[in-house]
């Protein structure tokens, strides 16, 4: 399994993927920016790239990966948490050198990114 989605996060996704029309996956990735350089992403997609794409089922819900992600993300655990101020997902990557405070850019080793602001 290239990630792992916590019981509270899956169960957040799947009440989310209920109000997707069609055939809705999760896709998880990274992309440019963010102050430390890379930052998360993580929305539905509803389309499919076999030649740049992999797919896997995690707790019932199929996520997509760009394939040139995978050694970046892999290990990655995406929880849900609440708190007073409401709730939000956490990503703990265990391939982030720097992490920010905002919690959504990172710089991994492998690939630092282009560090921009917040």
């Amino acid at each position: 399994m290239v990630i792992t989605i916590t019981d509270n996060a899956s169960t957040q996704i799947q009440e989310m993927m209920k109000e997707e029309s069609g055939d809705a996956r999760l896709r998880f990735g990274i992309k440019g920016g963010g102050c430390s350089g890379l930052s998360y992403s993580l929305g539905f997609e509803h389309e499919i790239n076999d030649d740049l794409d992999t797919i896997e089922e995690i707790n019932g819900i199929p996520v997509v990966f760009f394939n040139q992600d995978i050694p970046i993300i892999e290990g990655t655990k995406i929880d849900f948490k609440e708190n007073m101020m409401g709730g939000g997902f956490s990503i703990e990557n265990p391939n982030a050198i720097v992490s920010c405070g905002c919690g959504s850019s990172f710089r991994a080793k492998d690939r630092a990114g282009t560090p921009g602001d917040c």
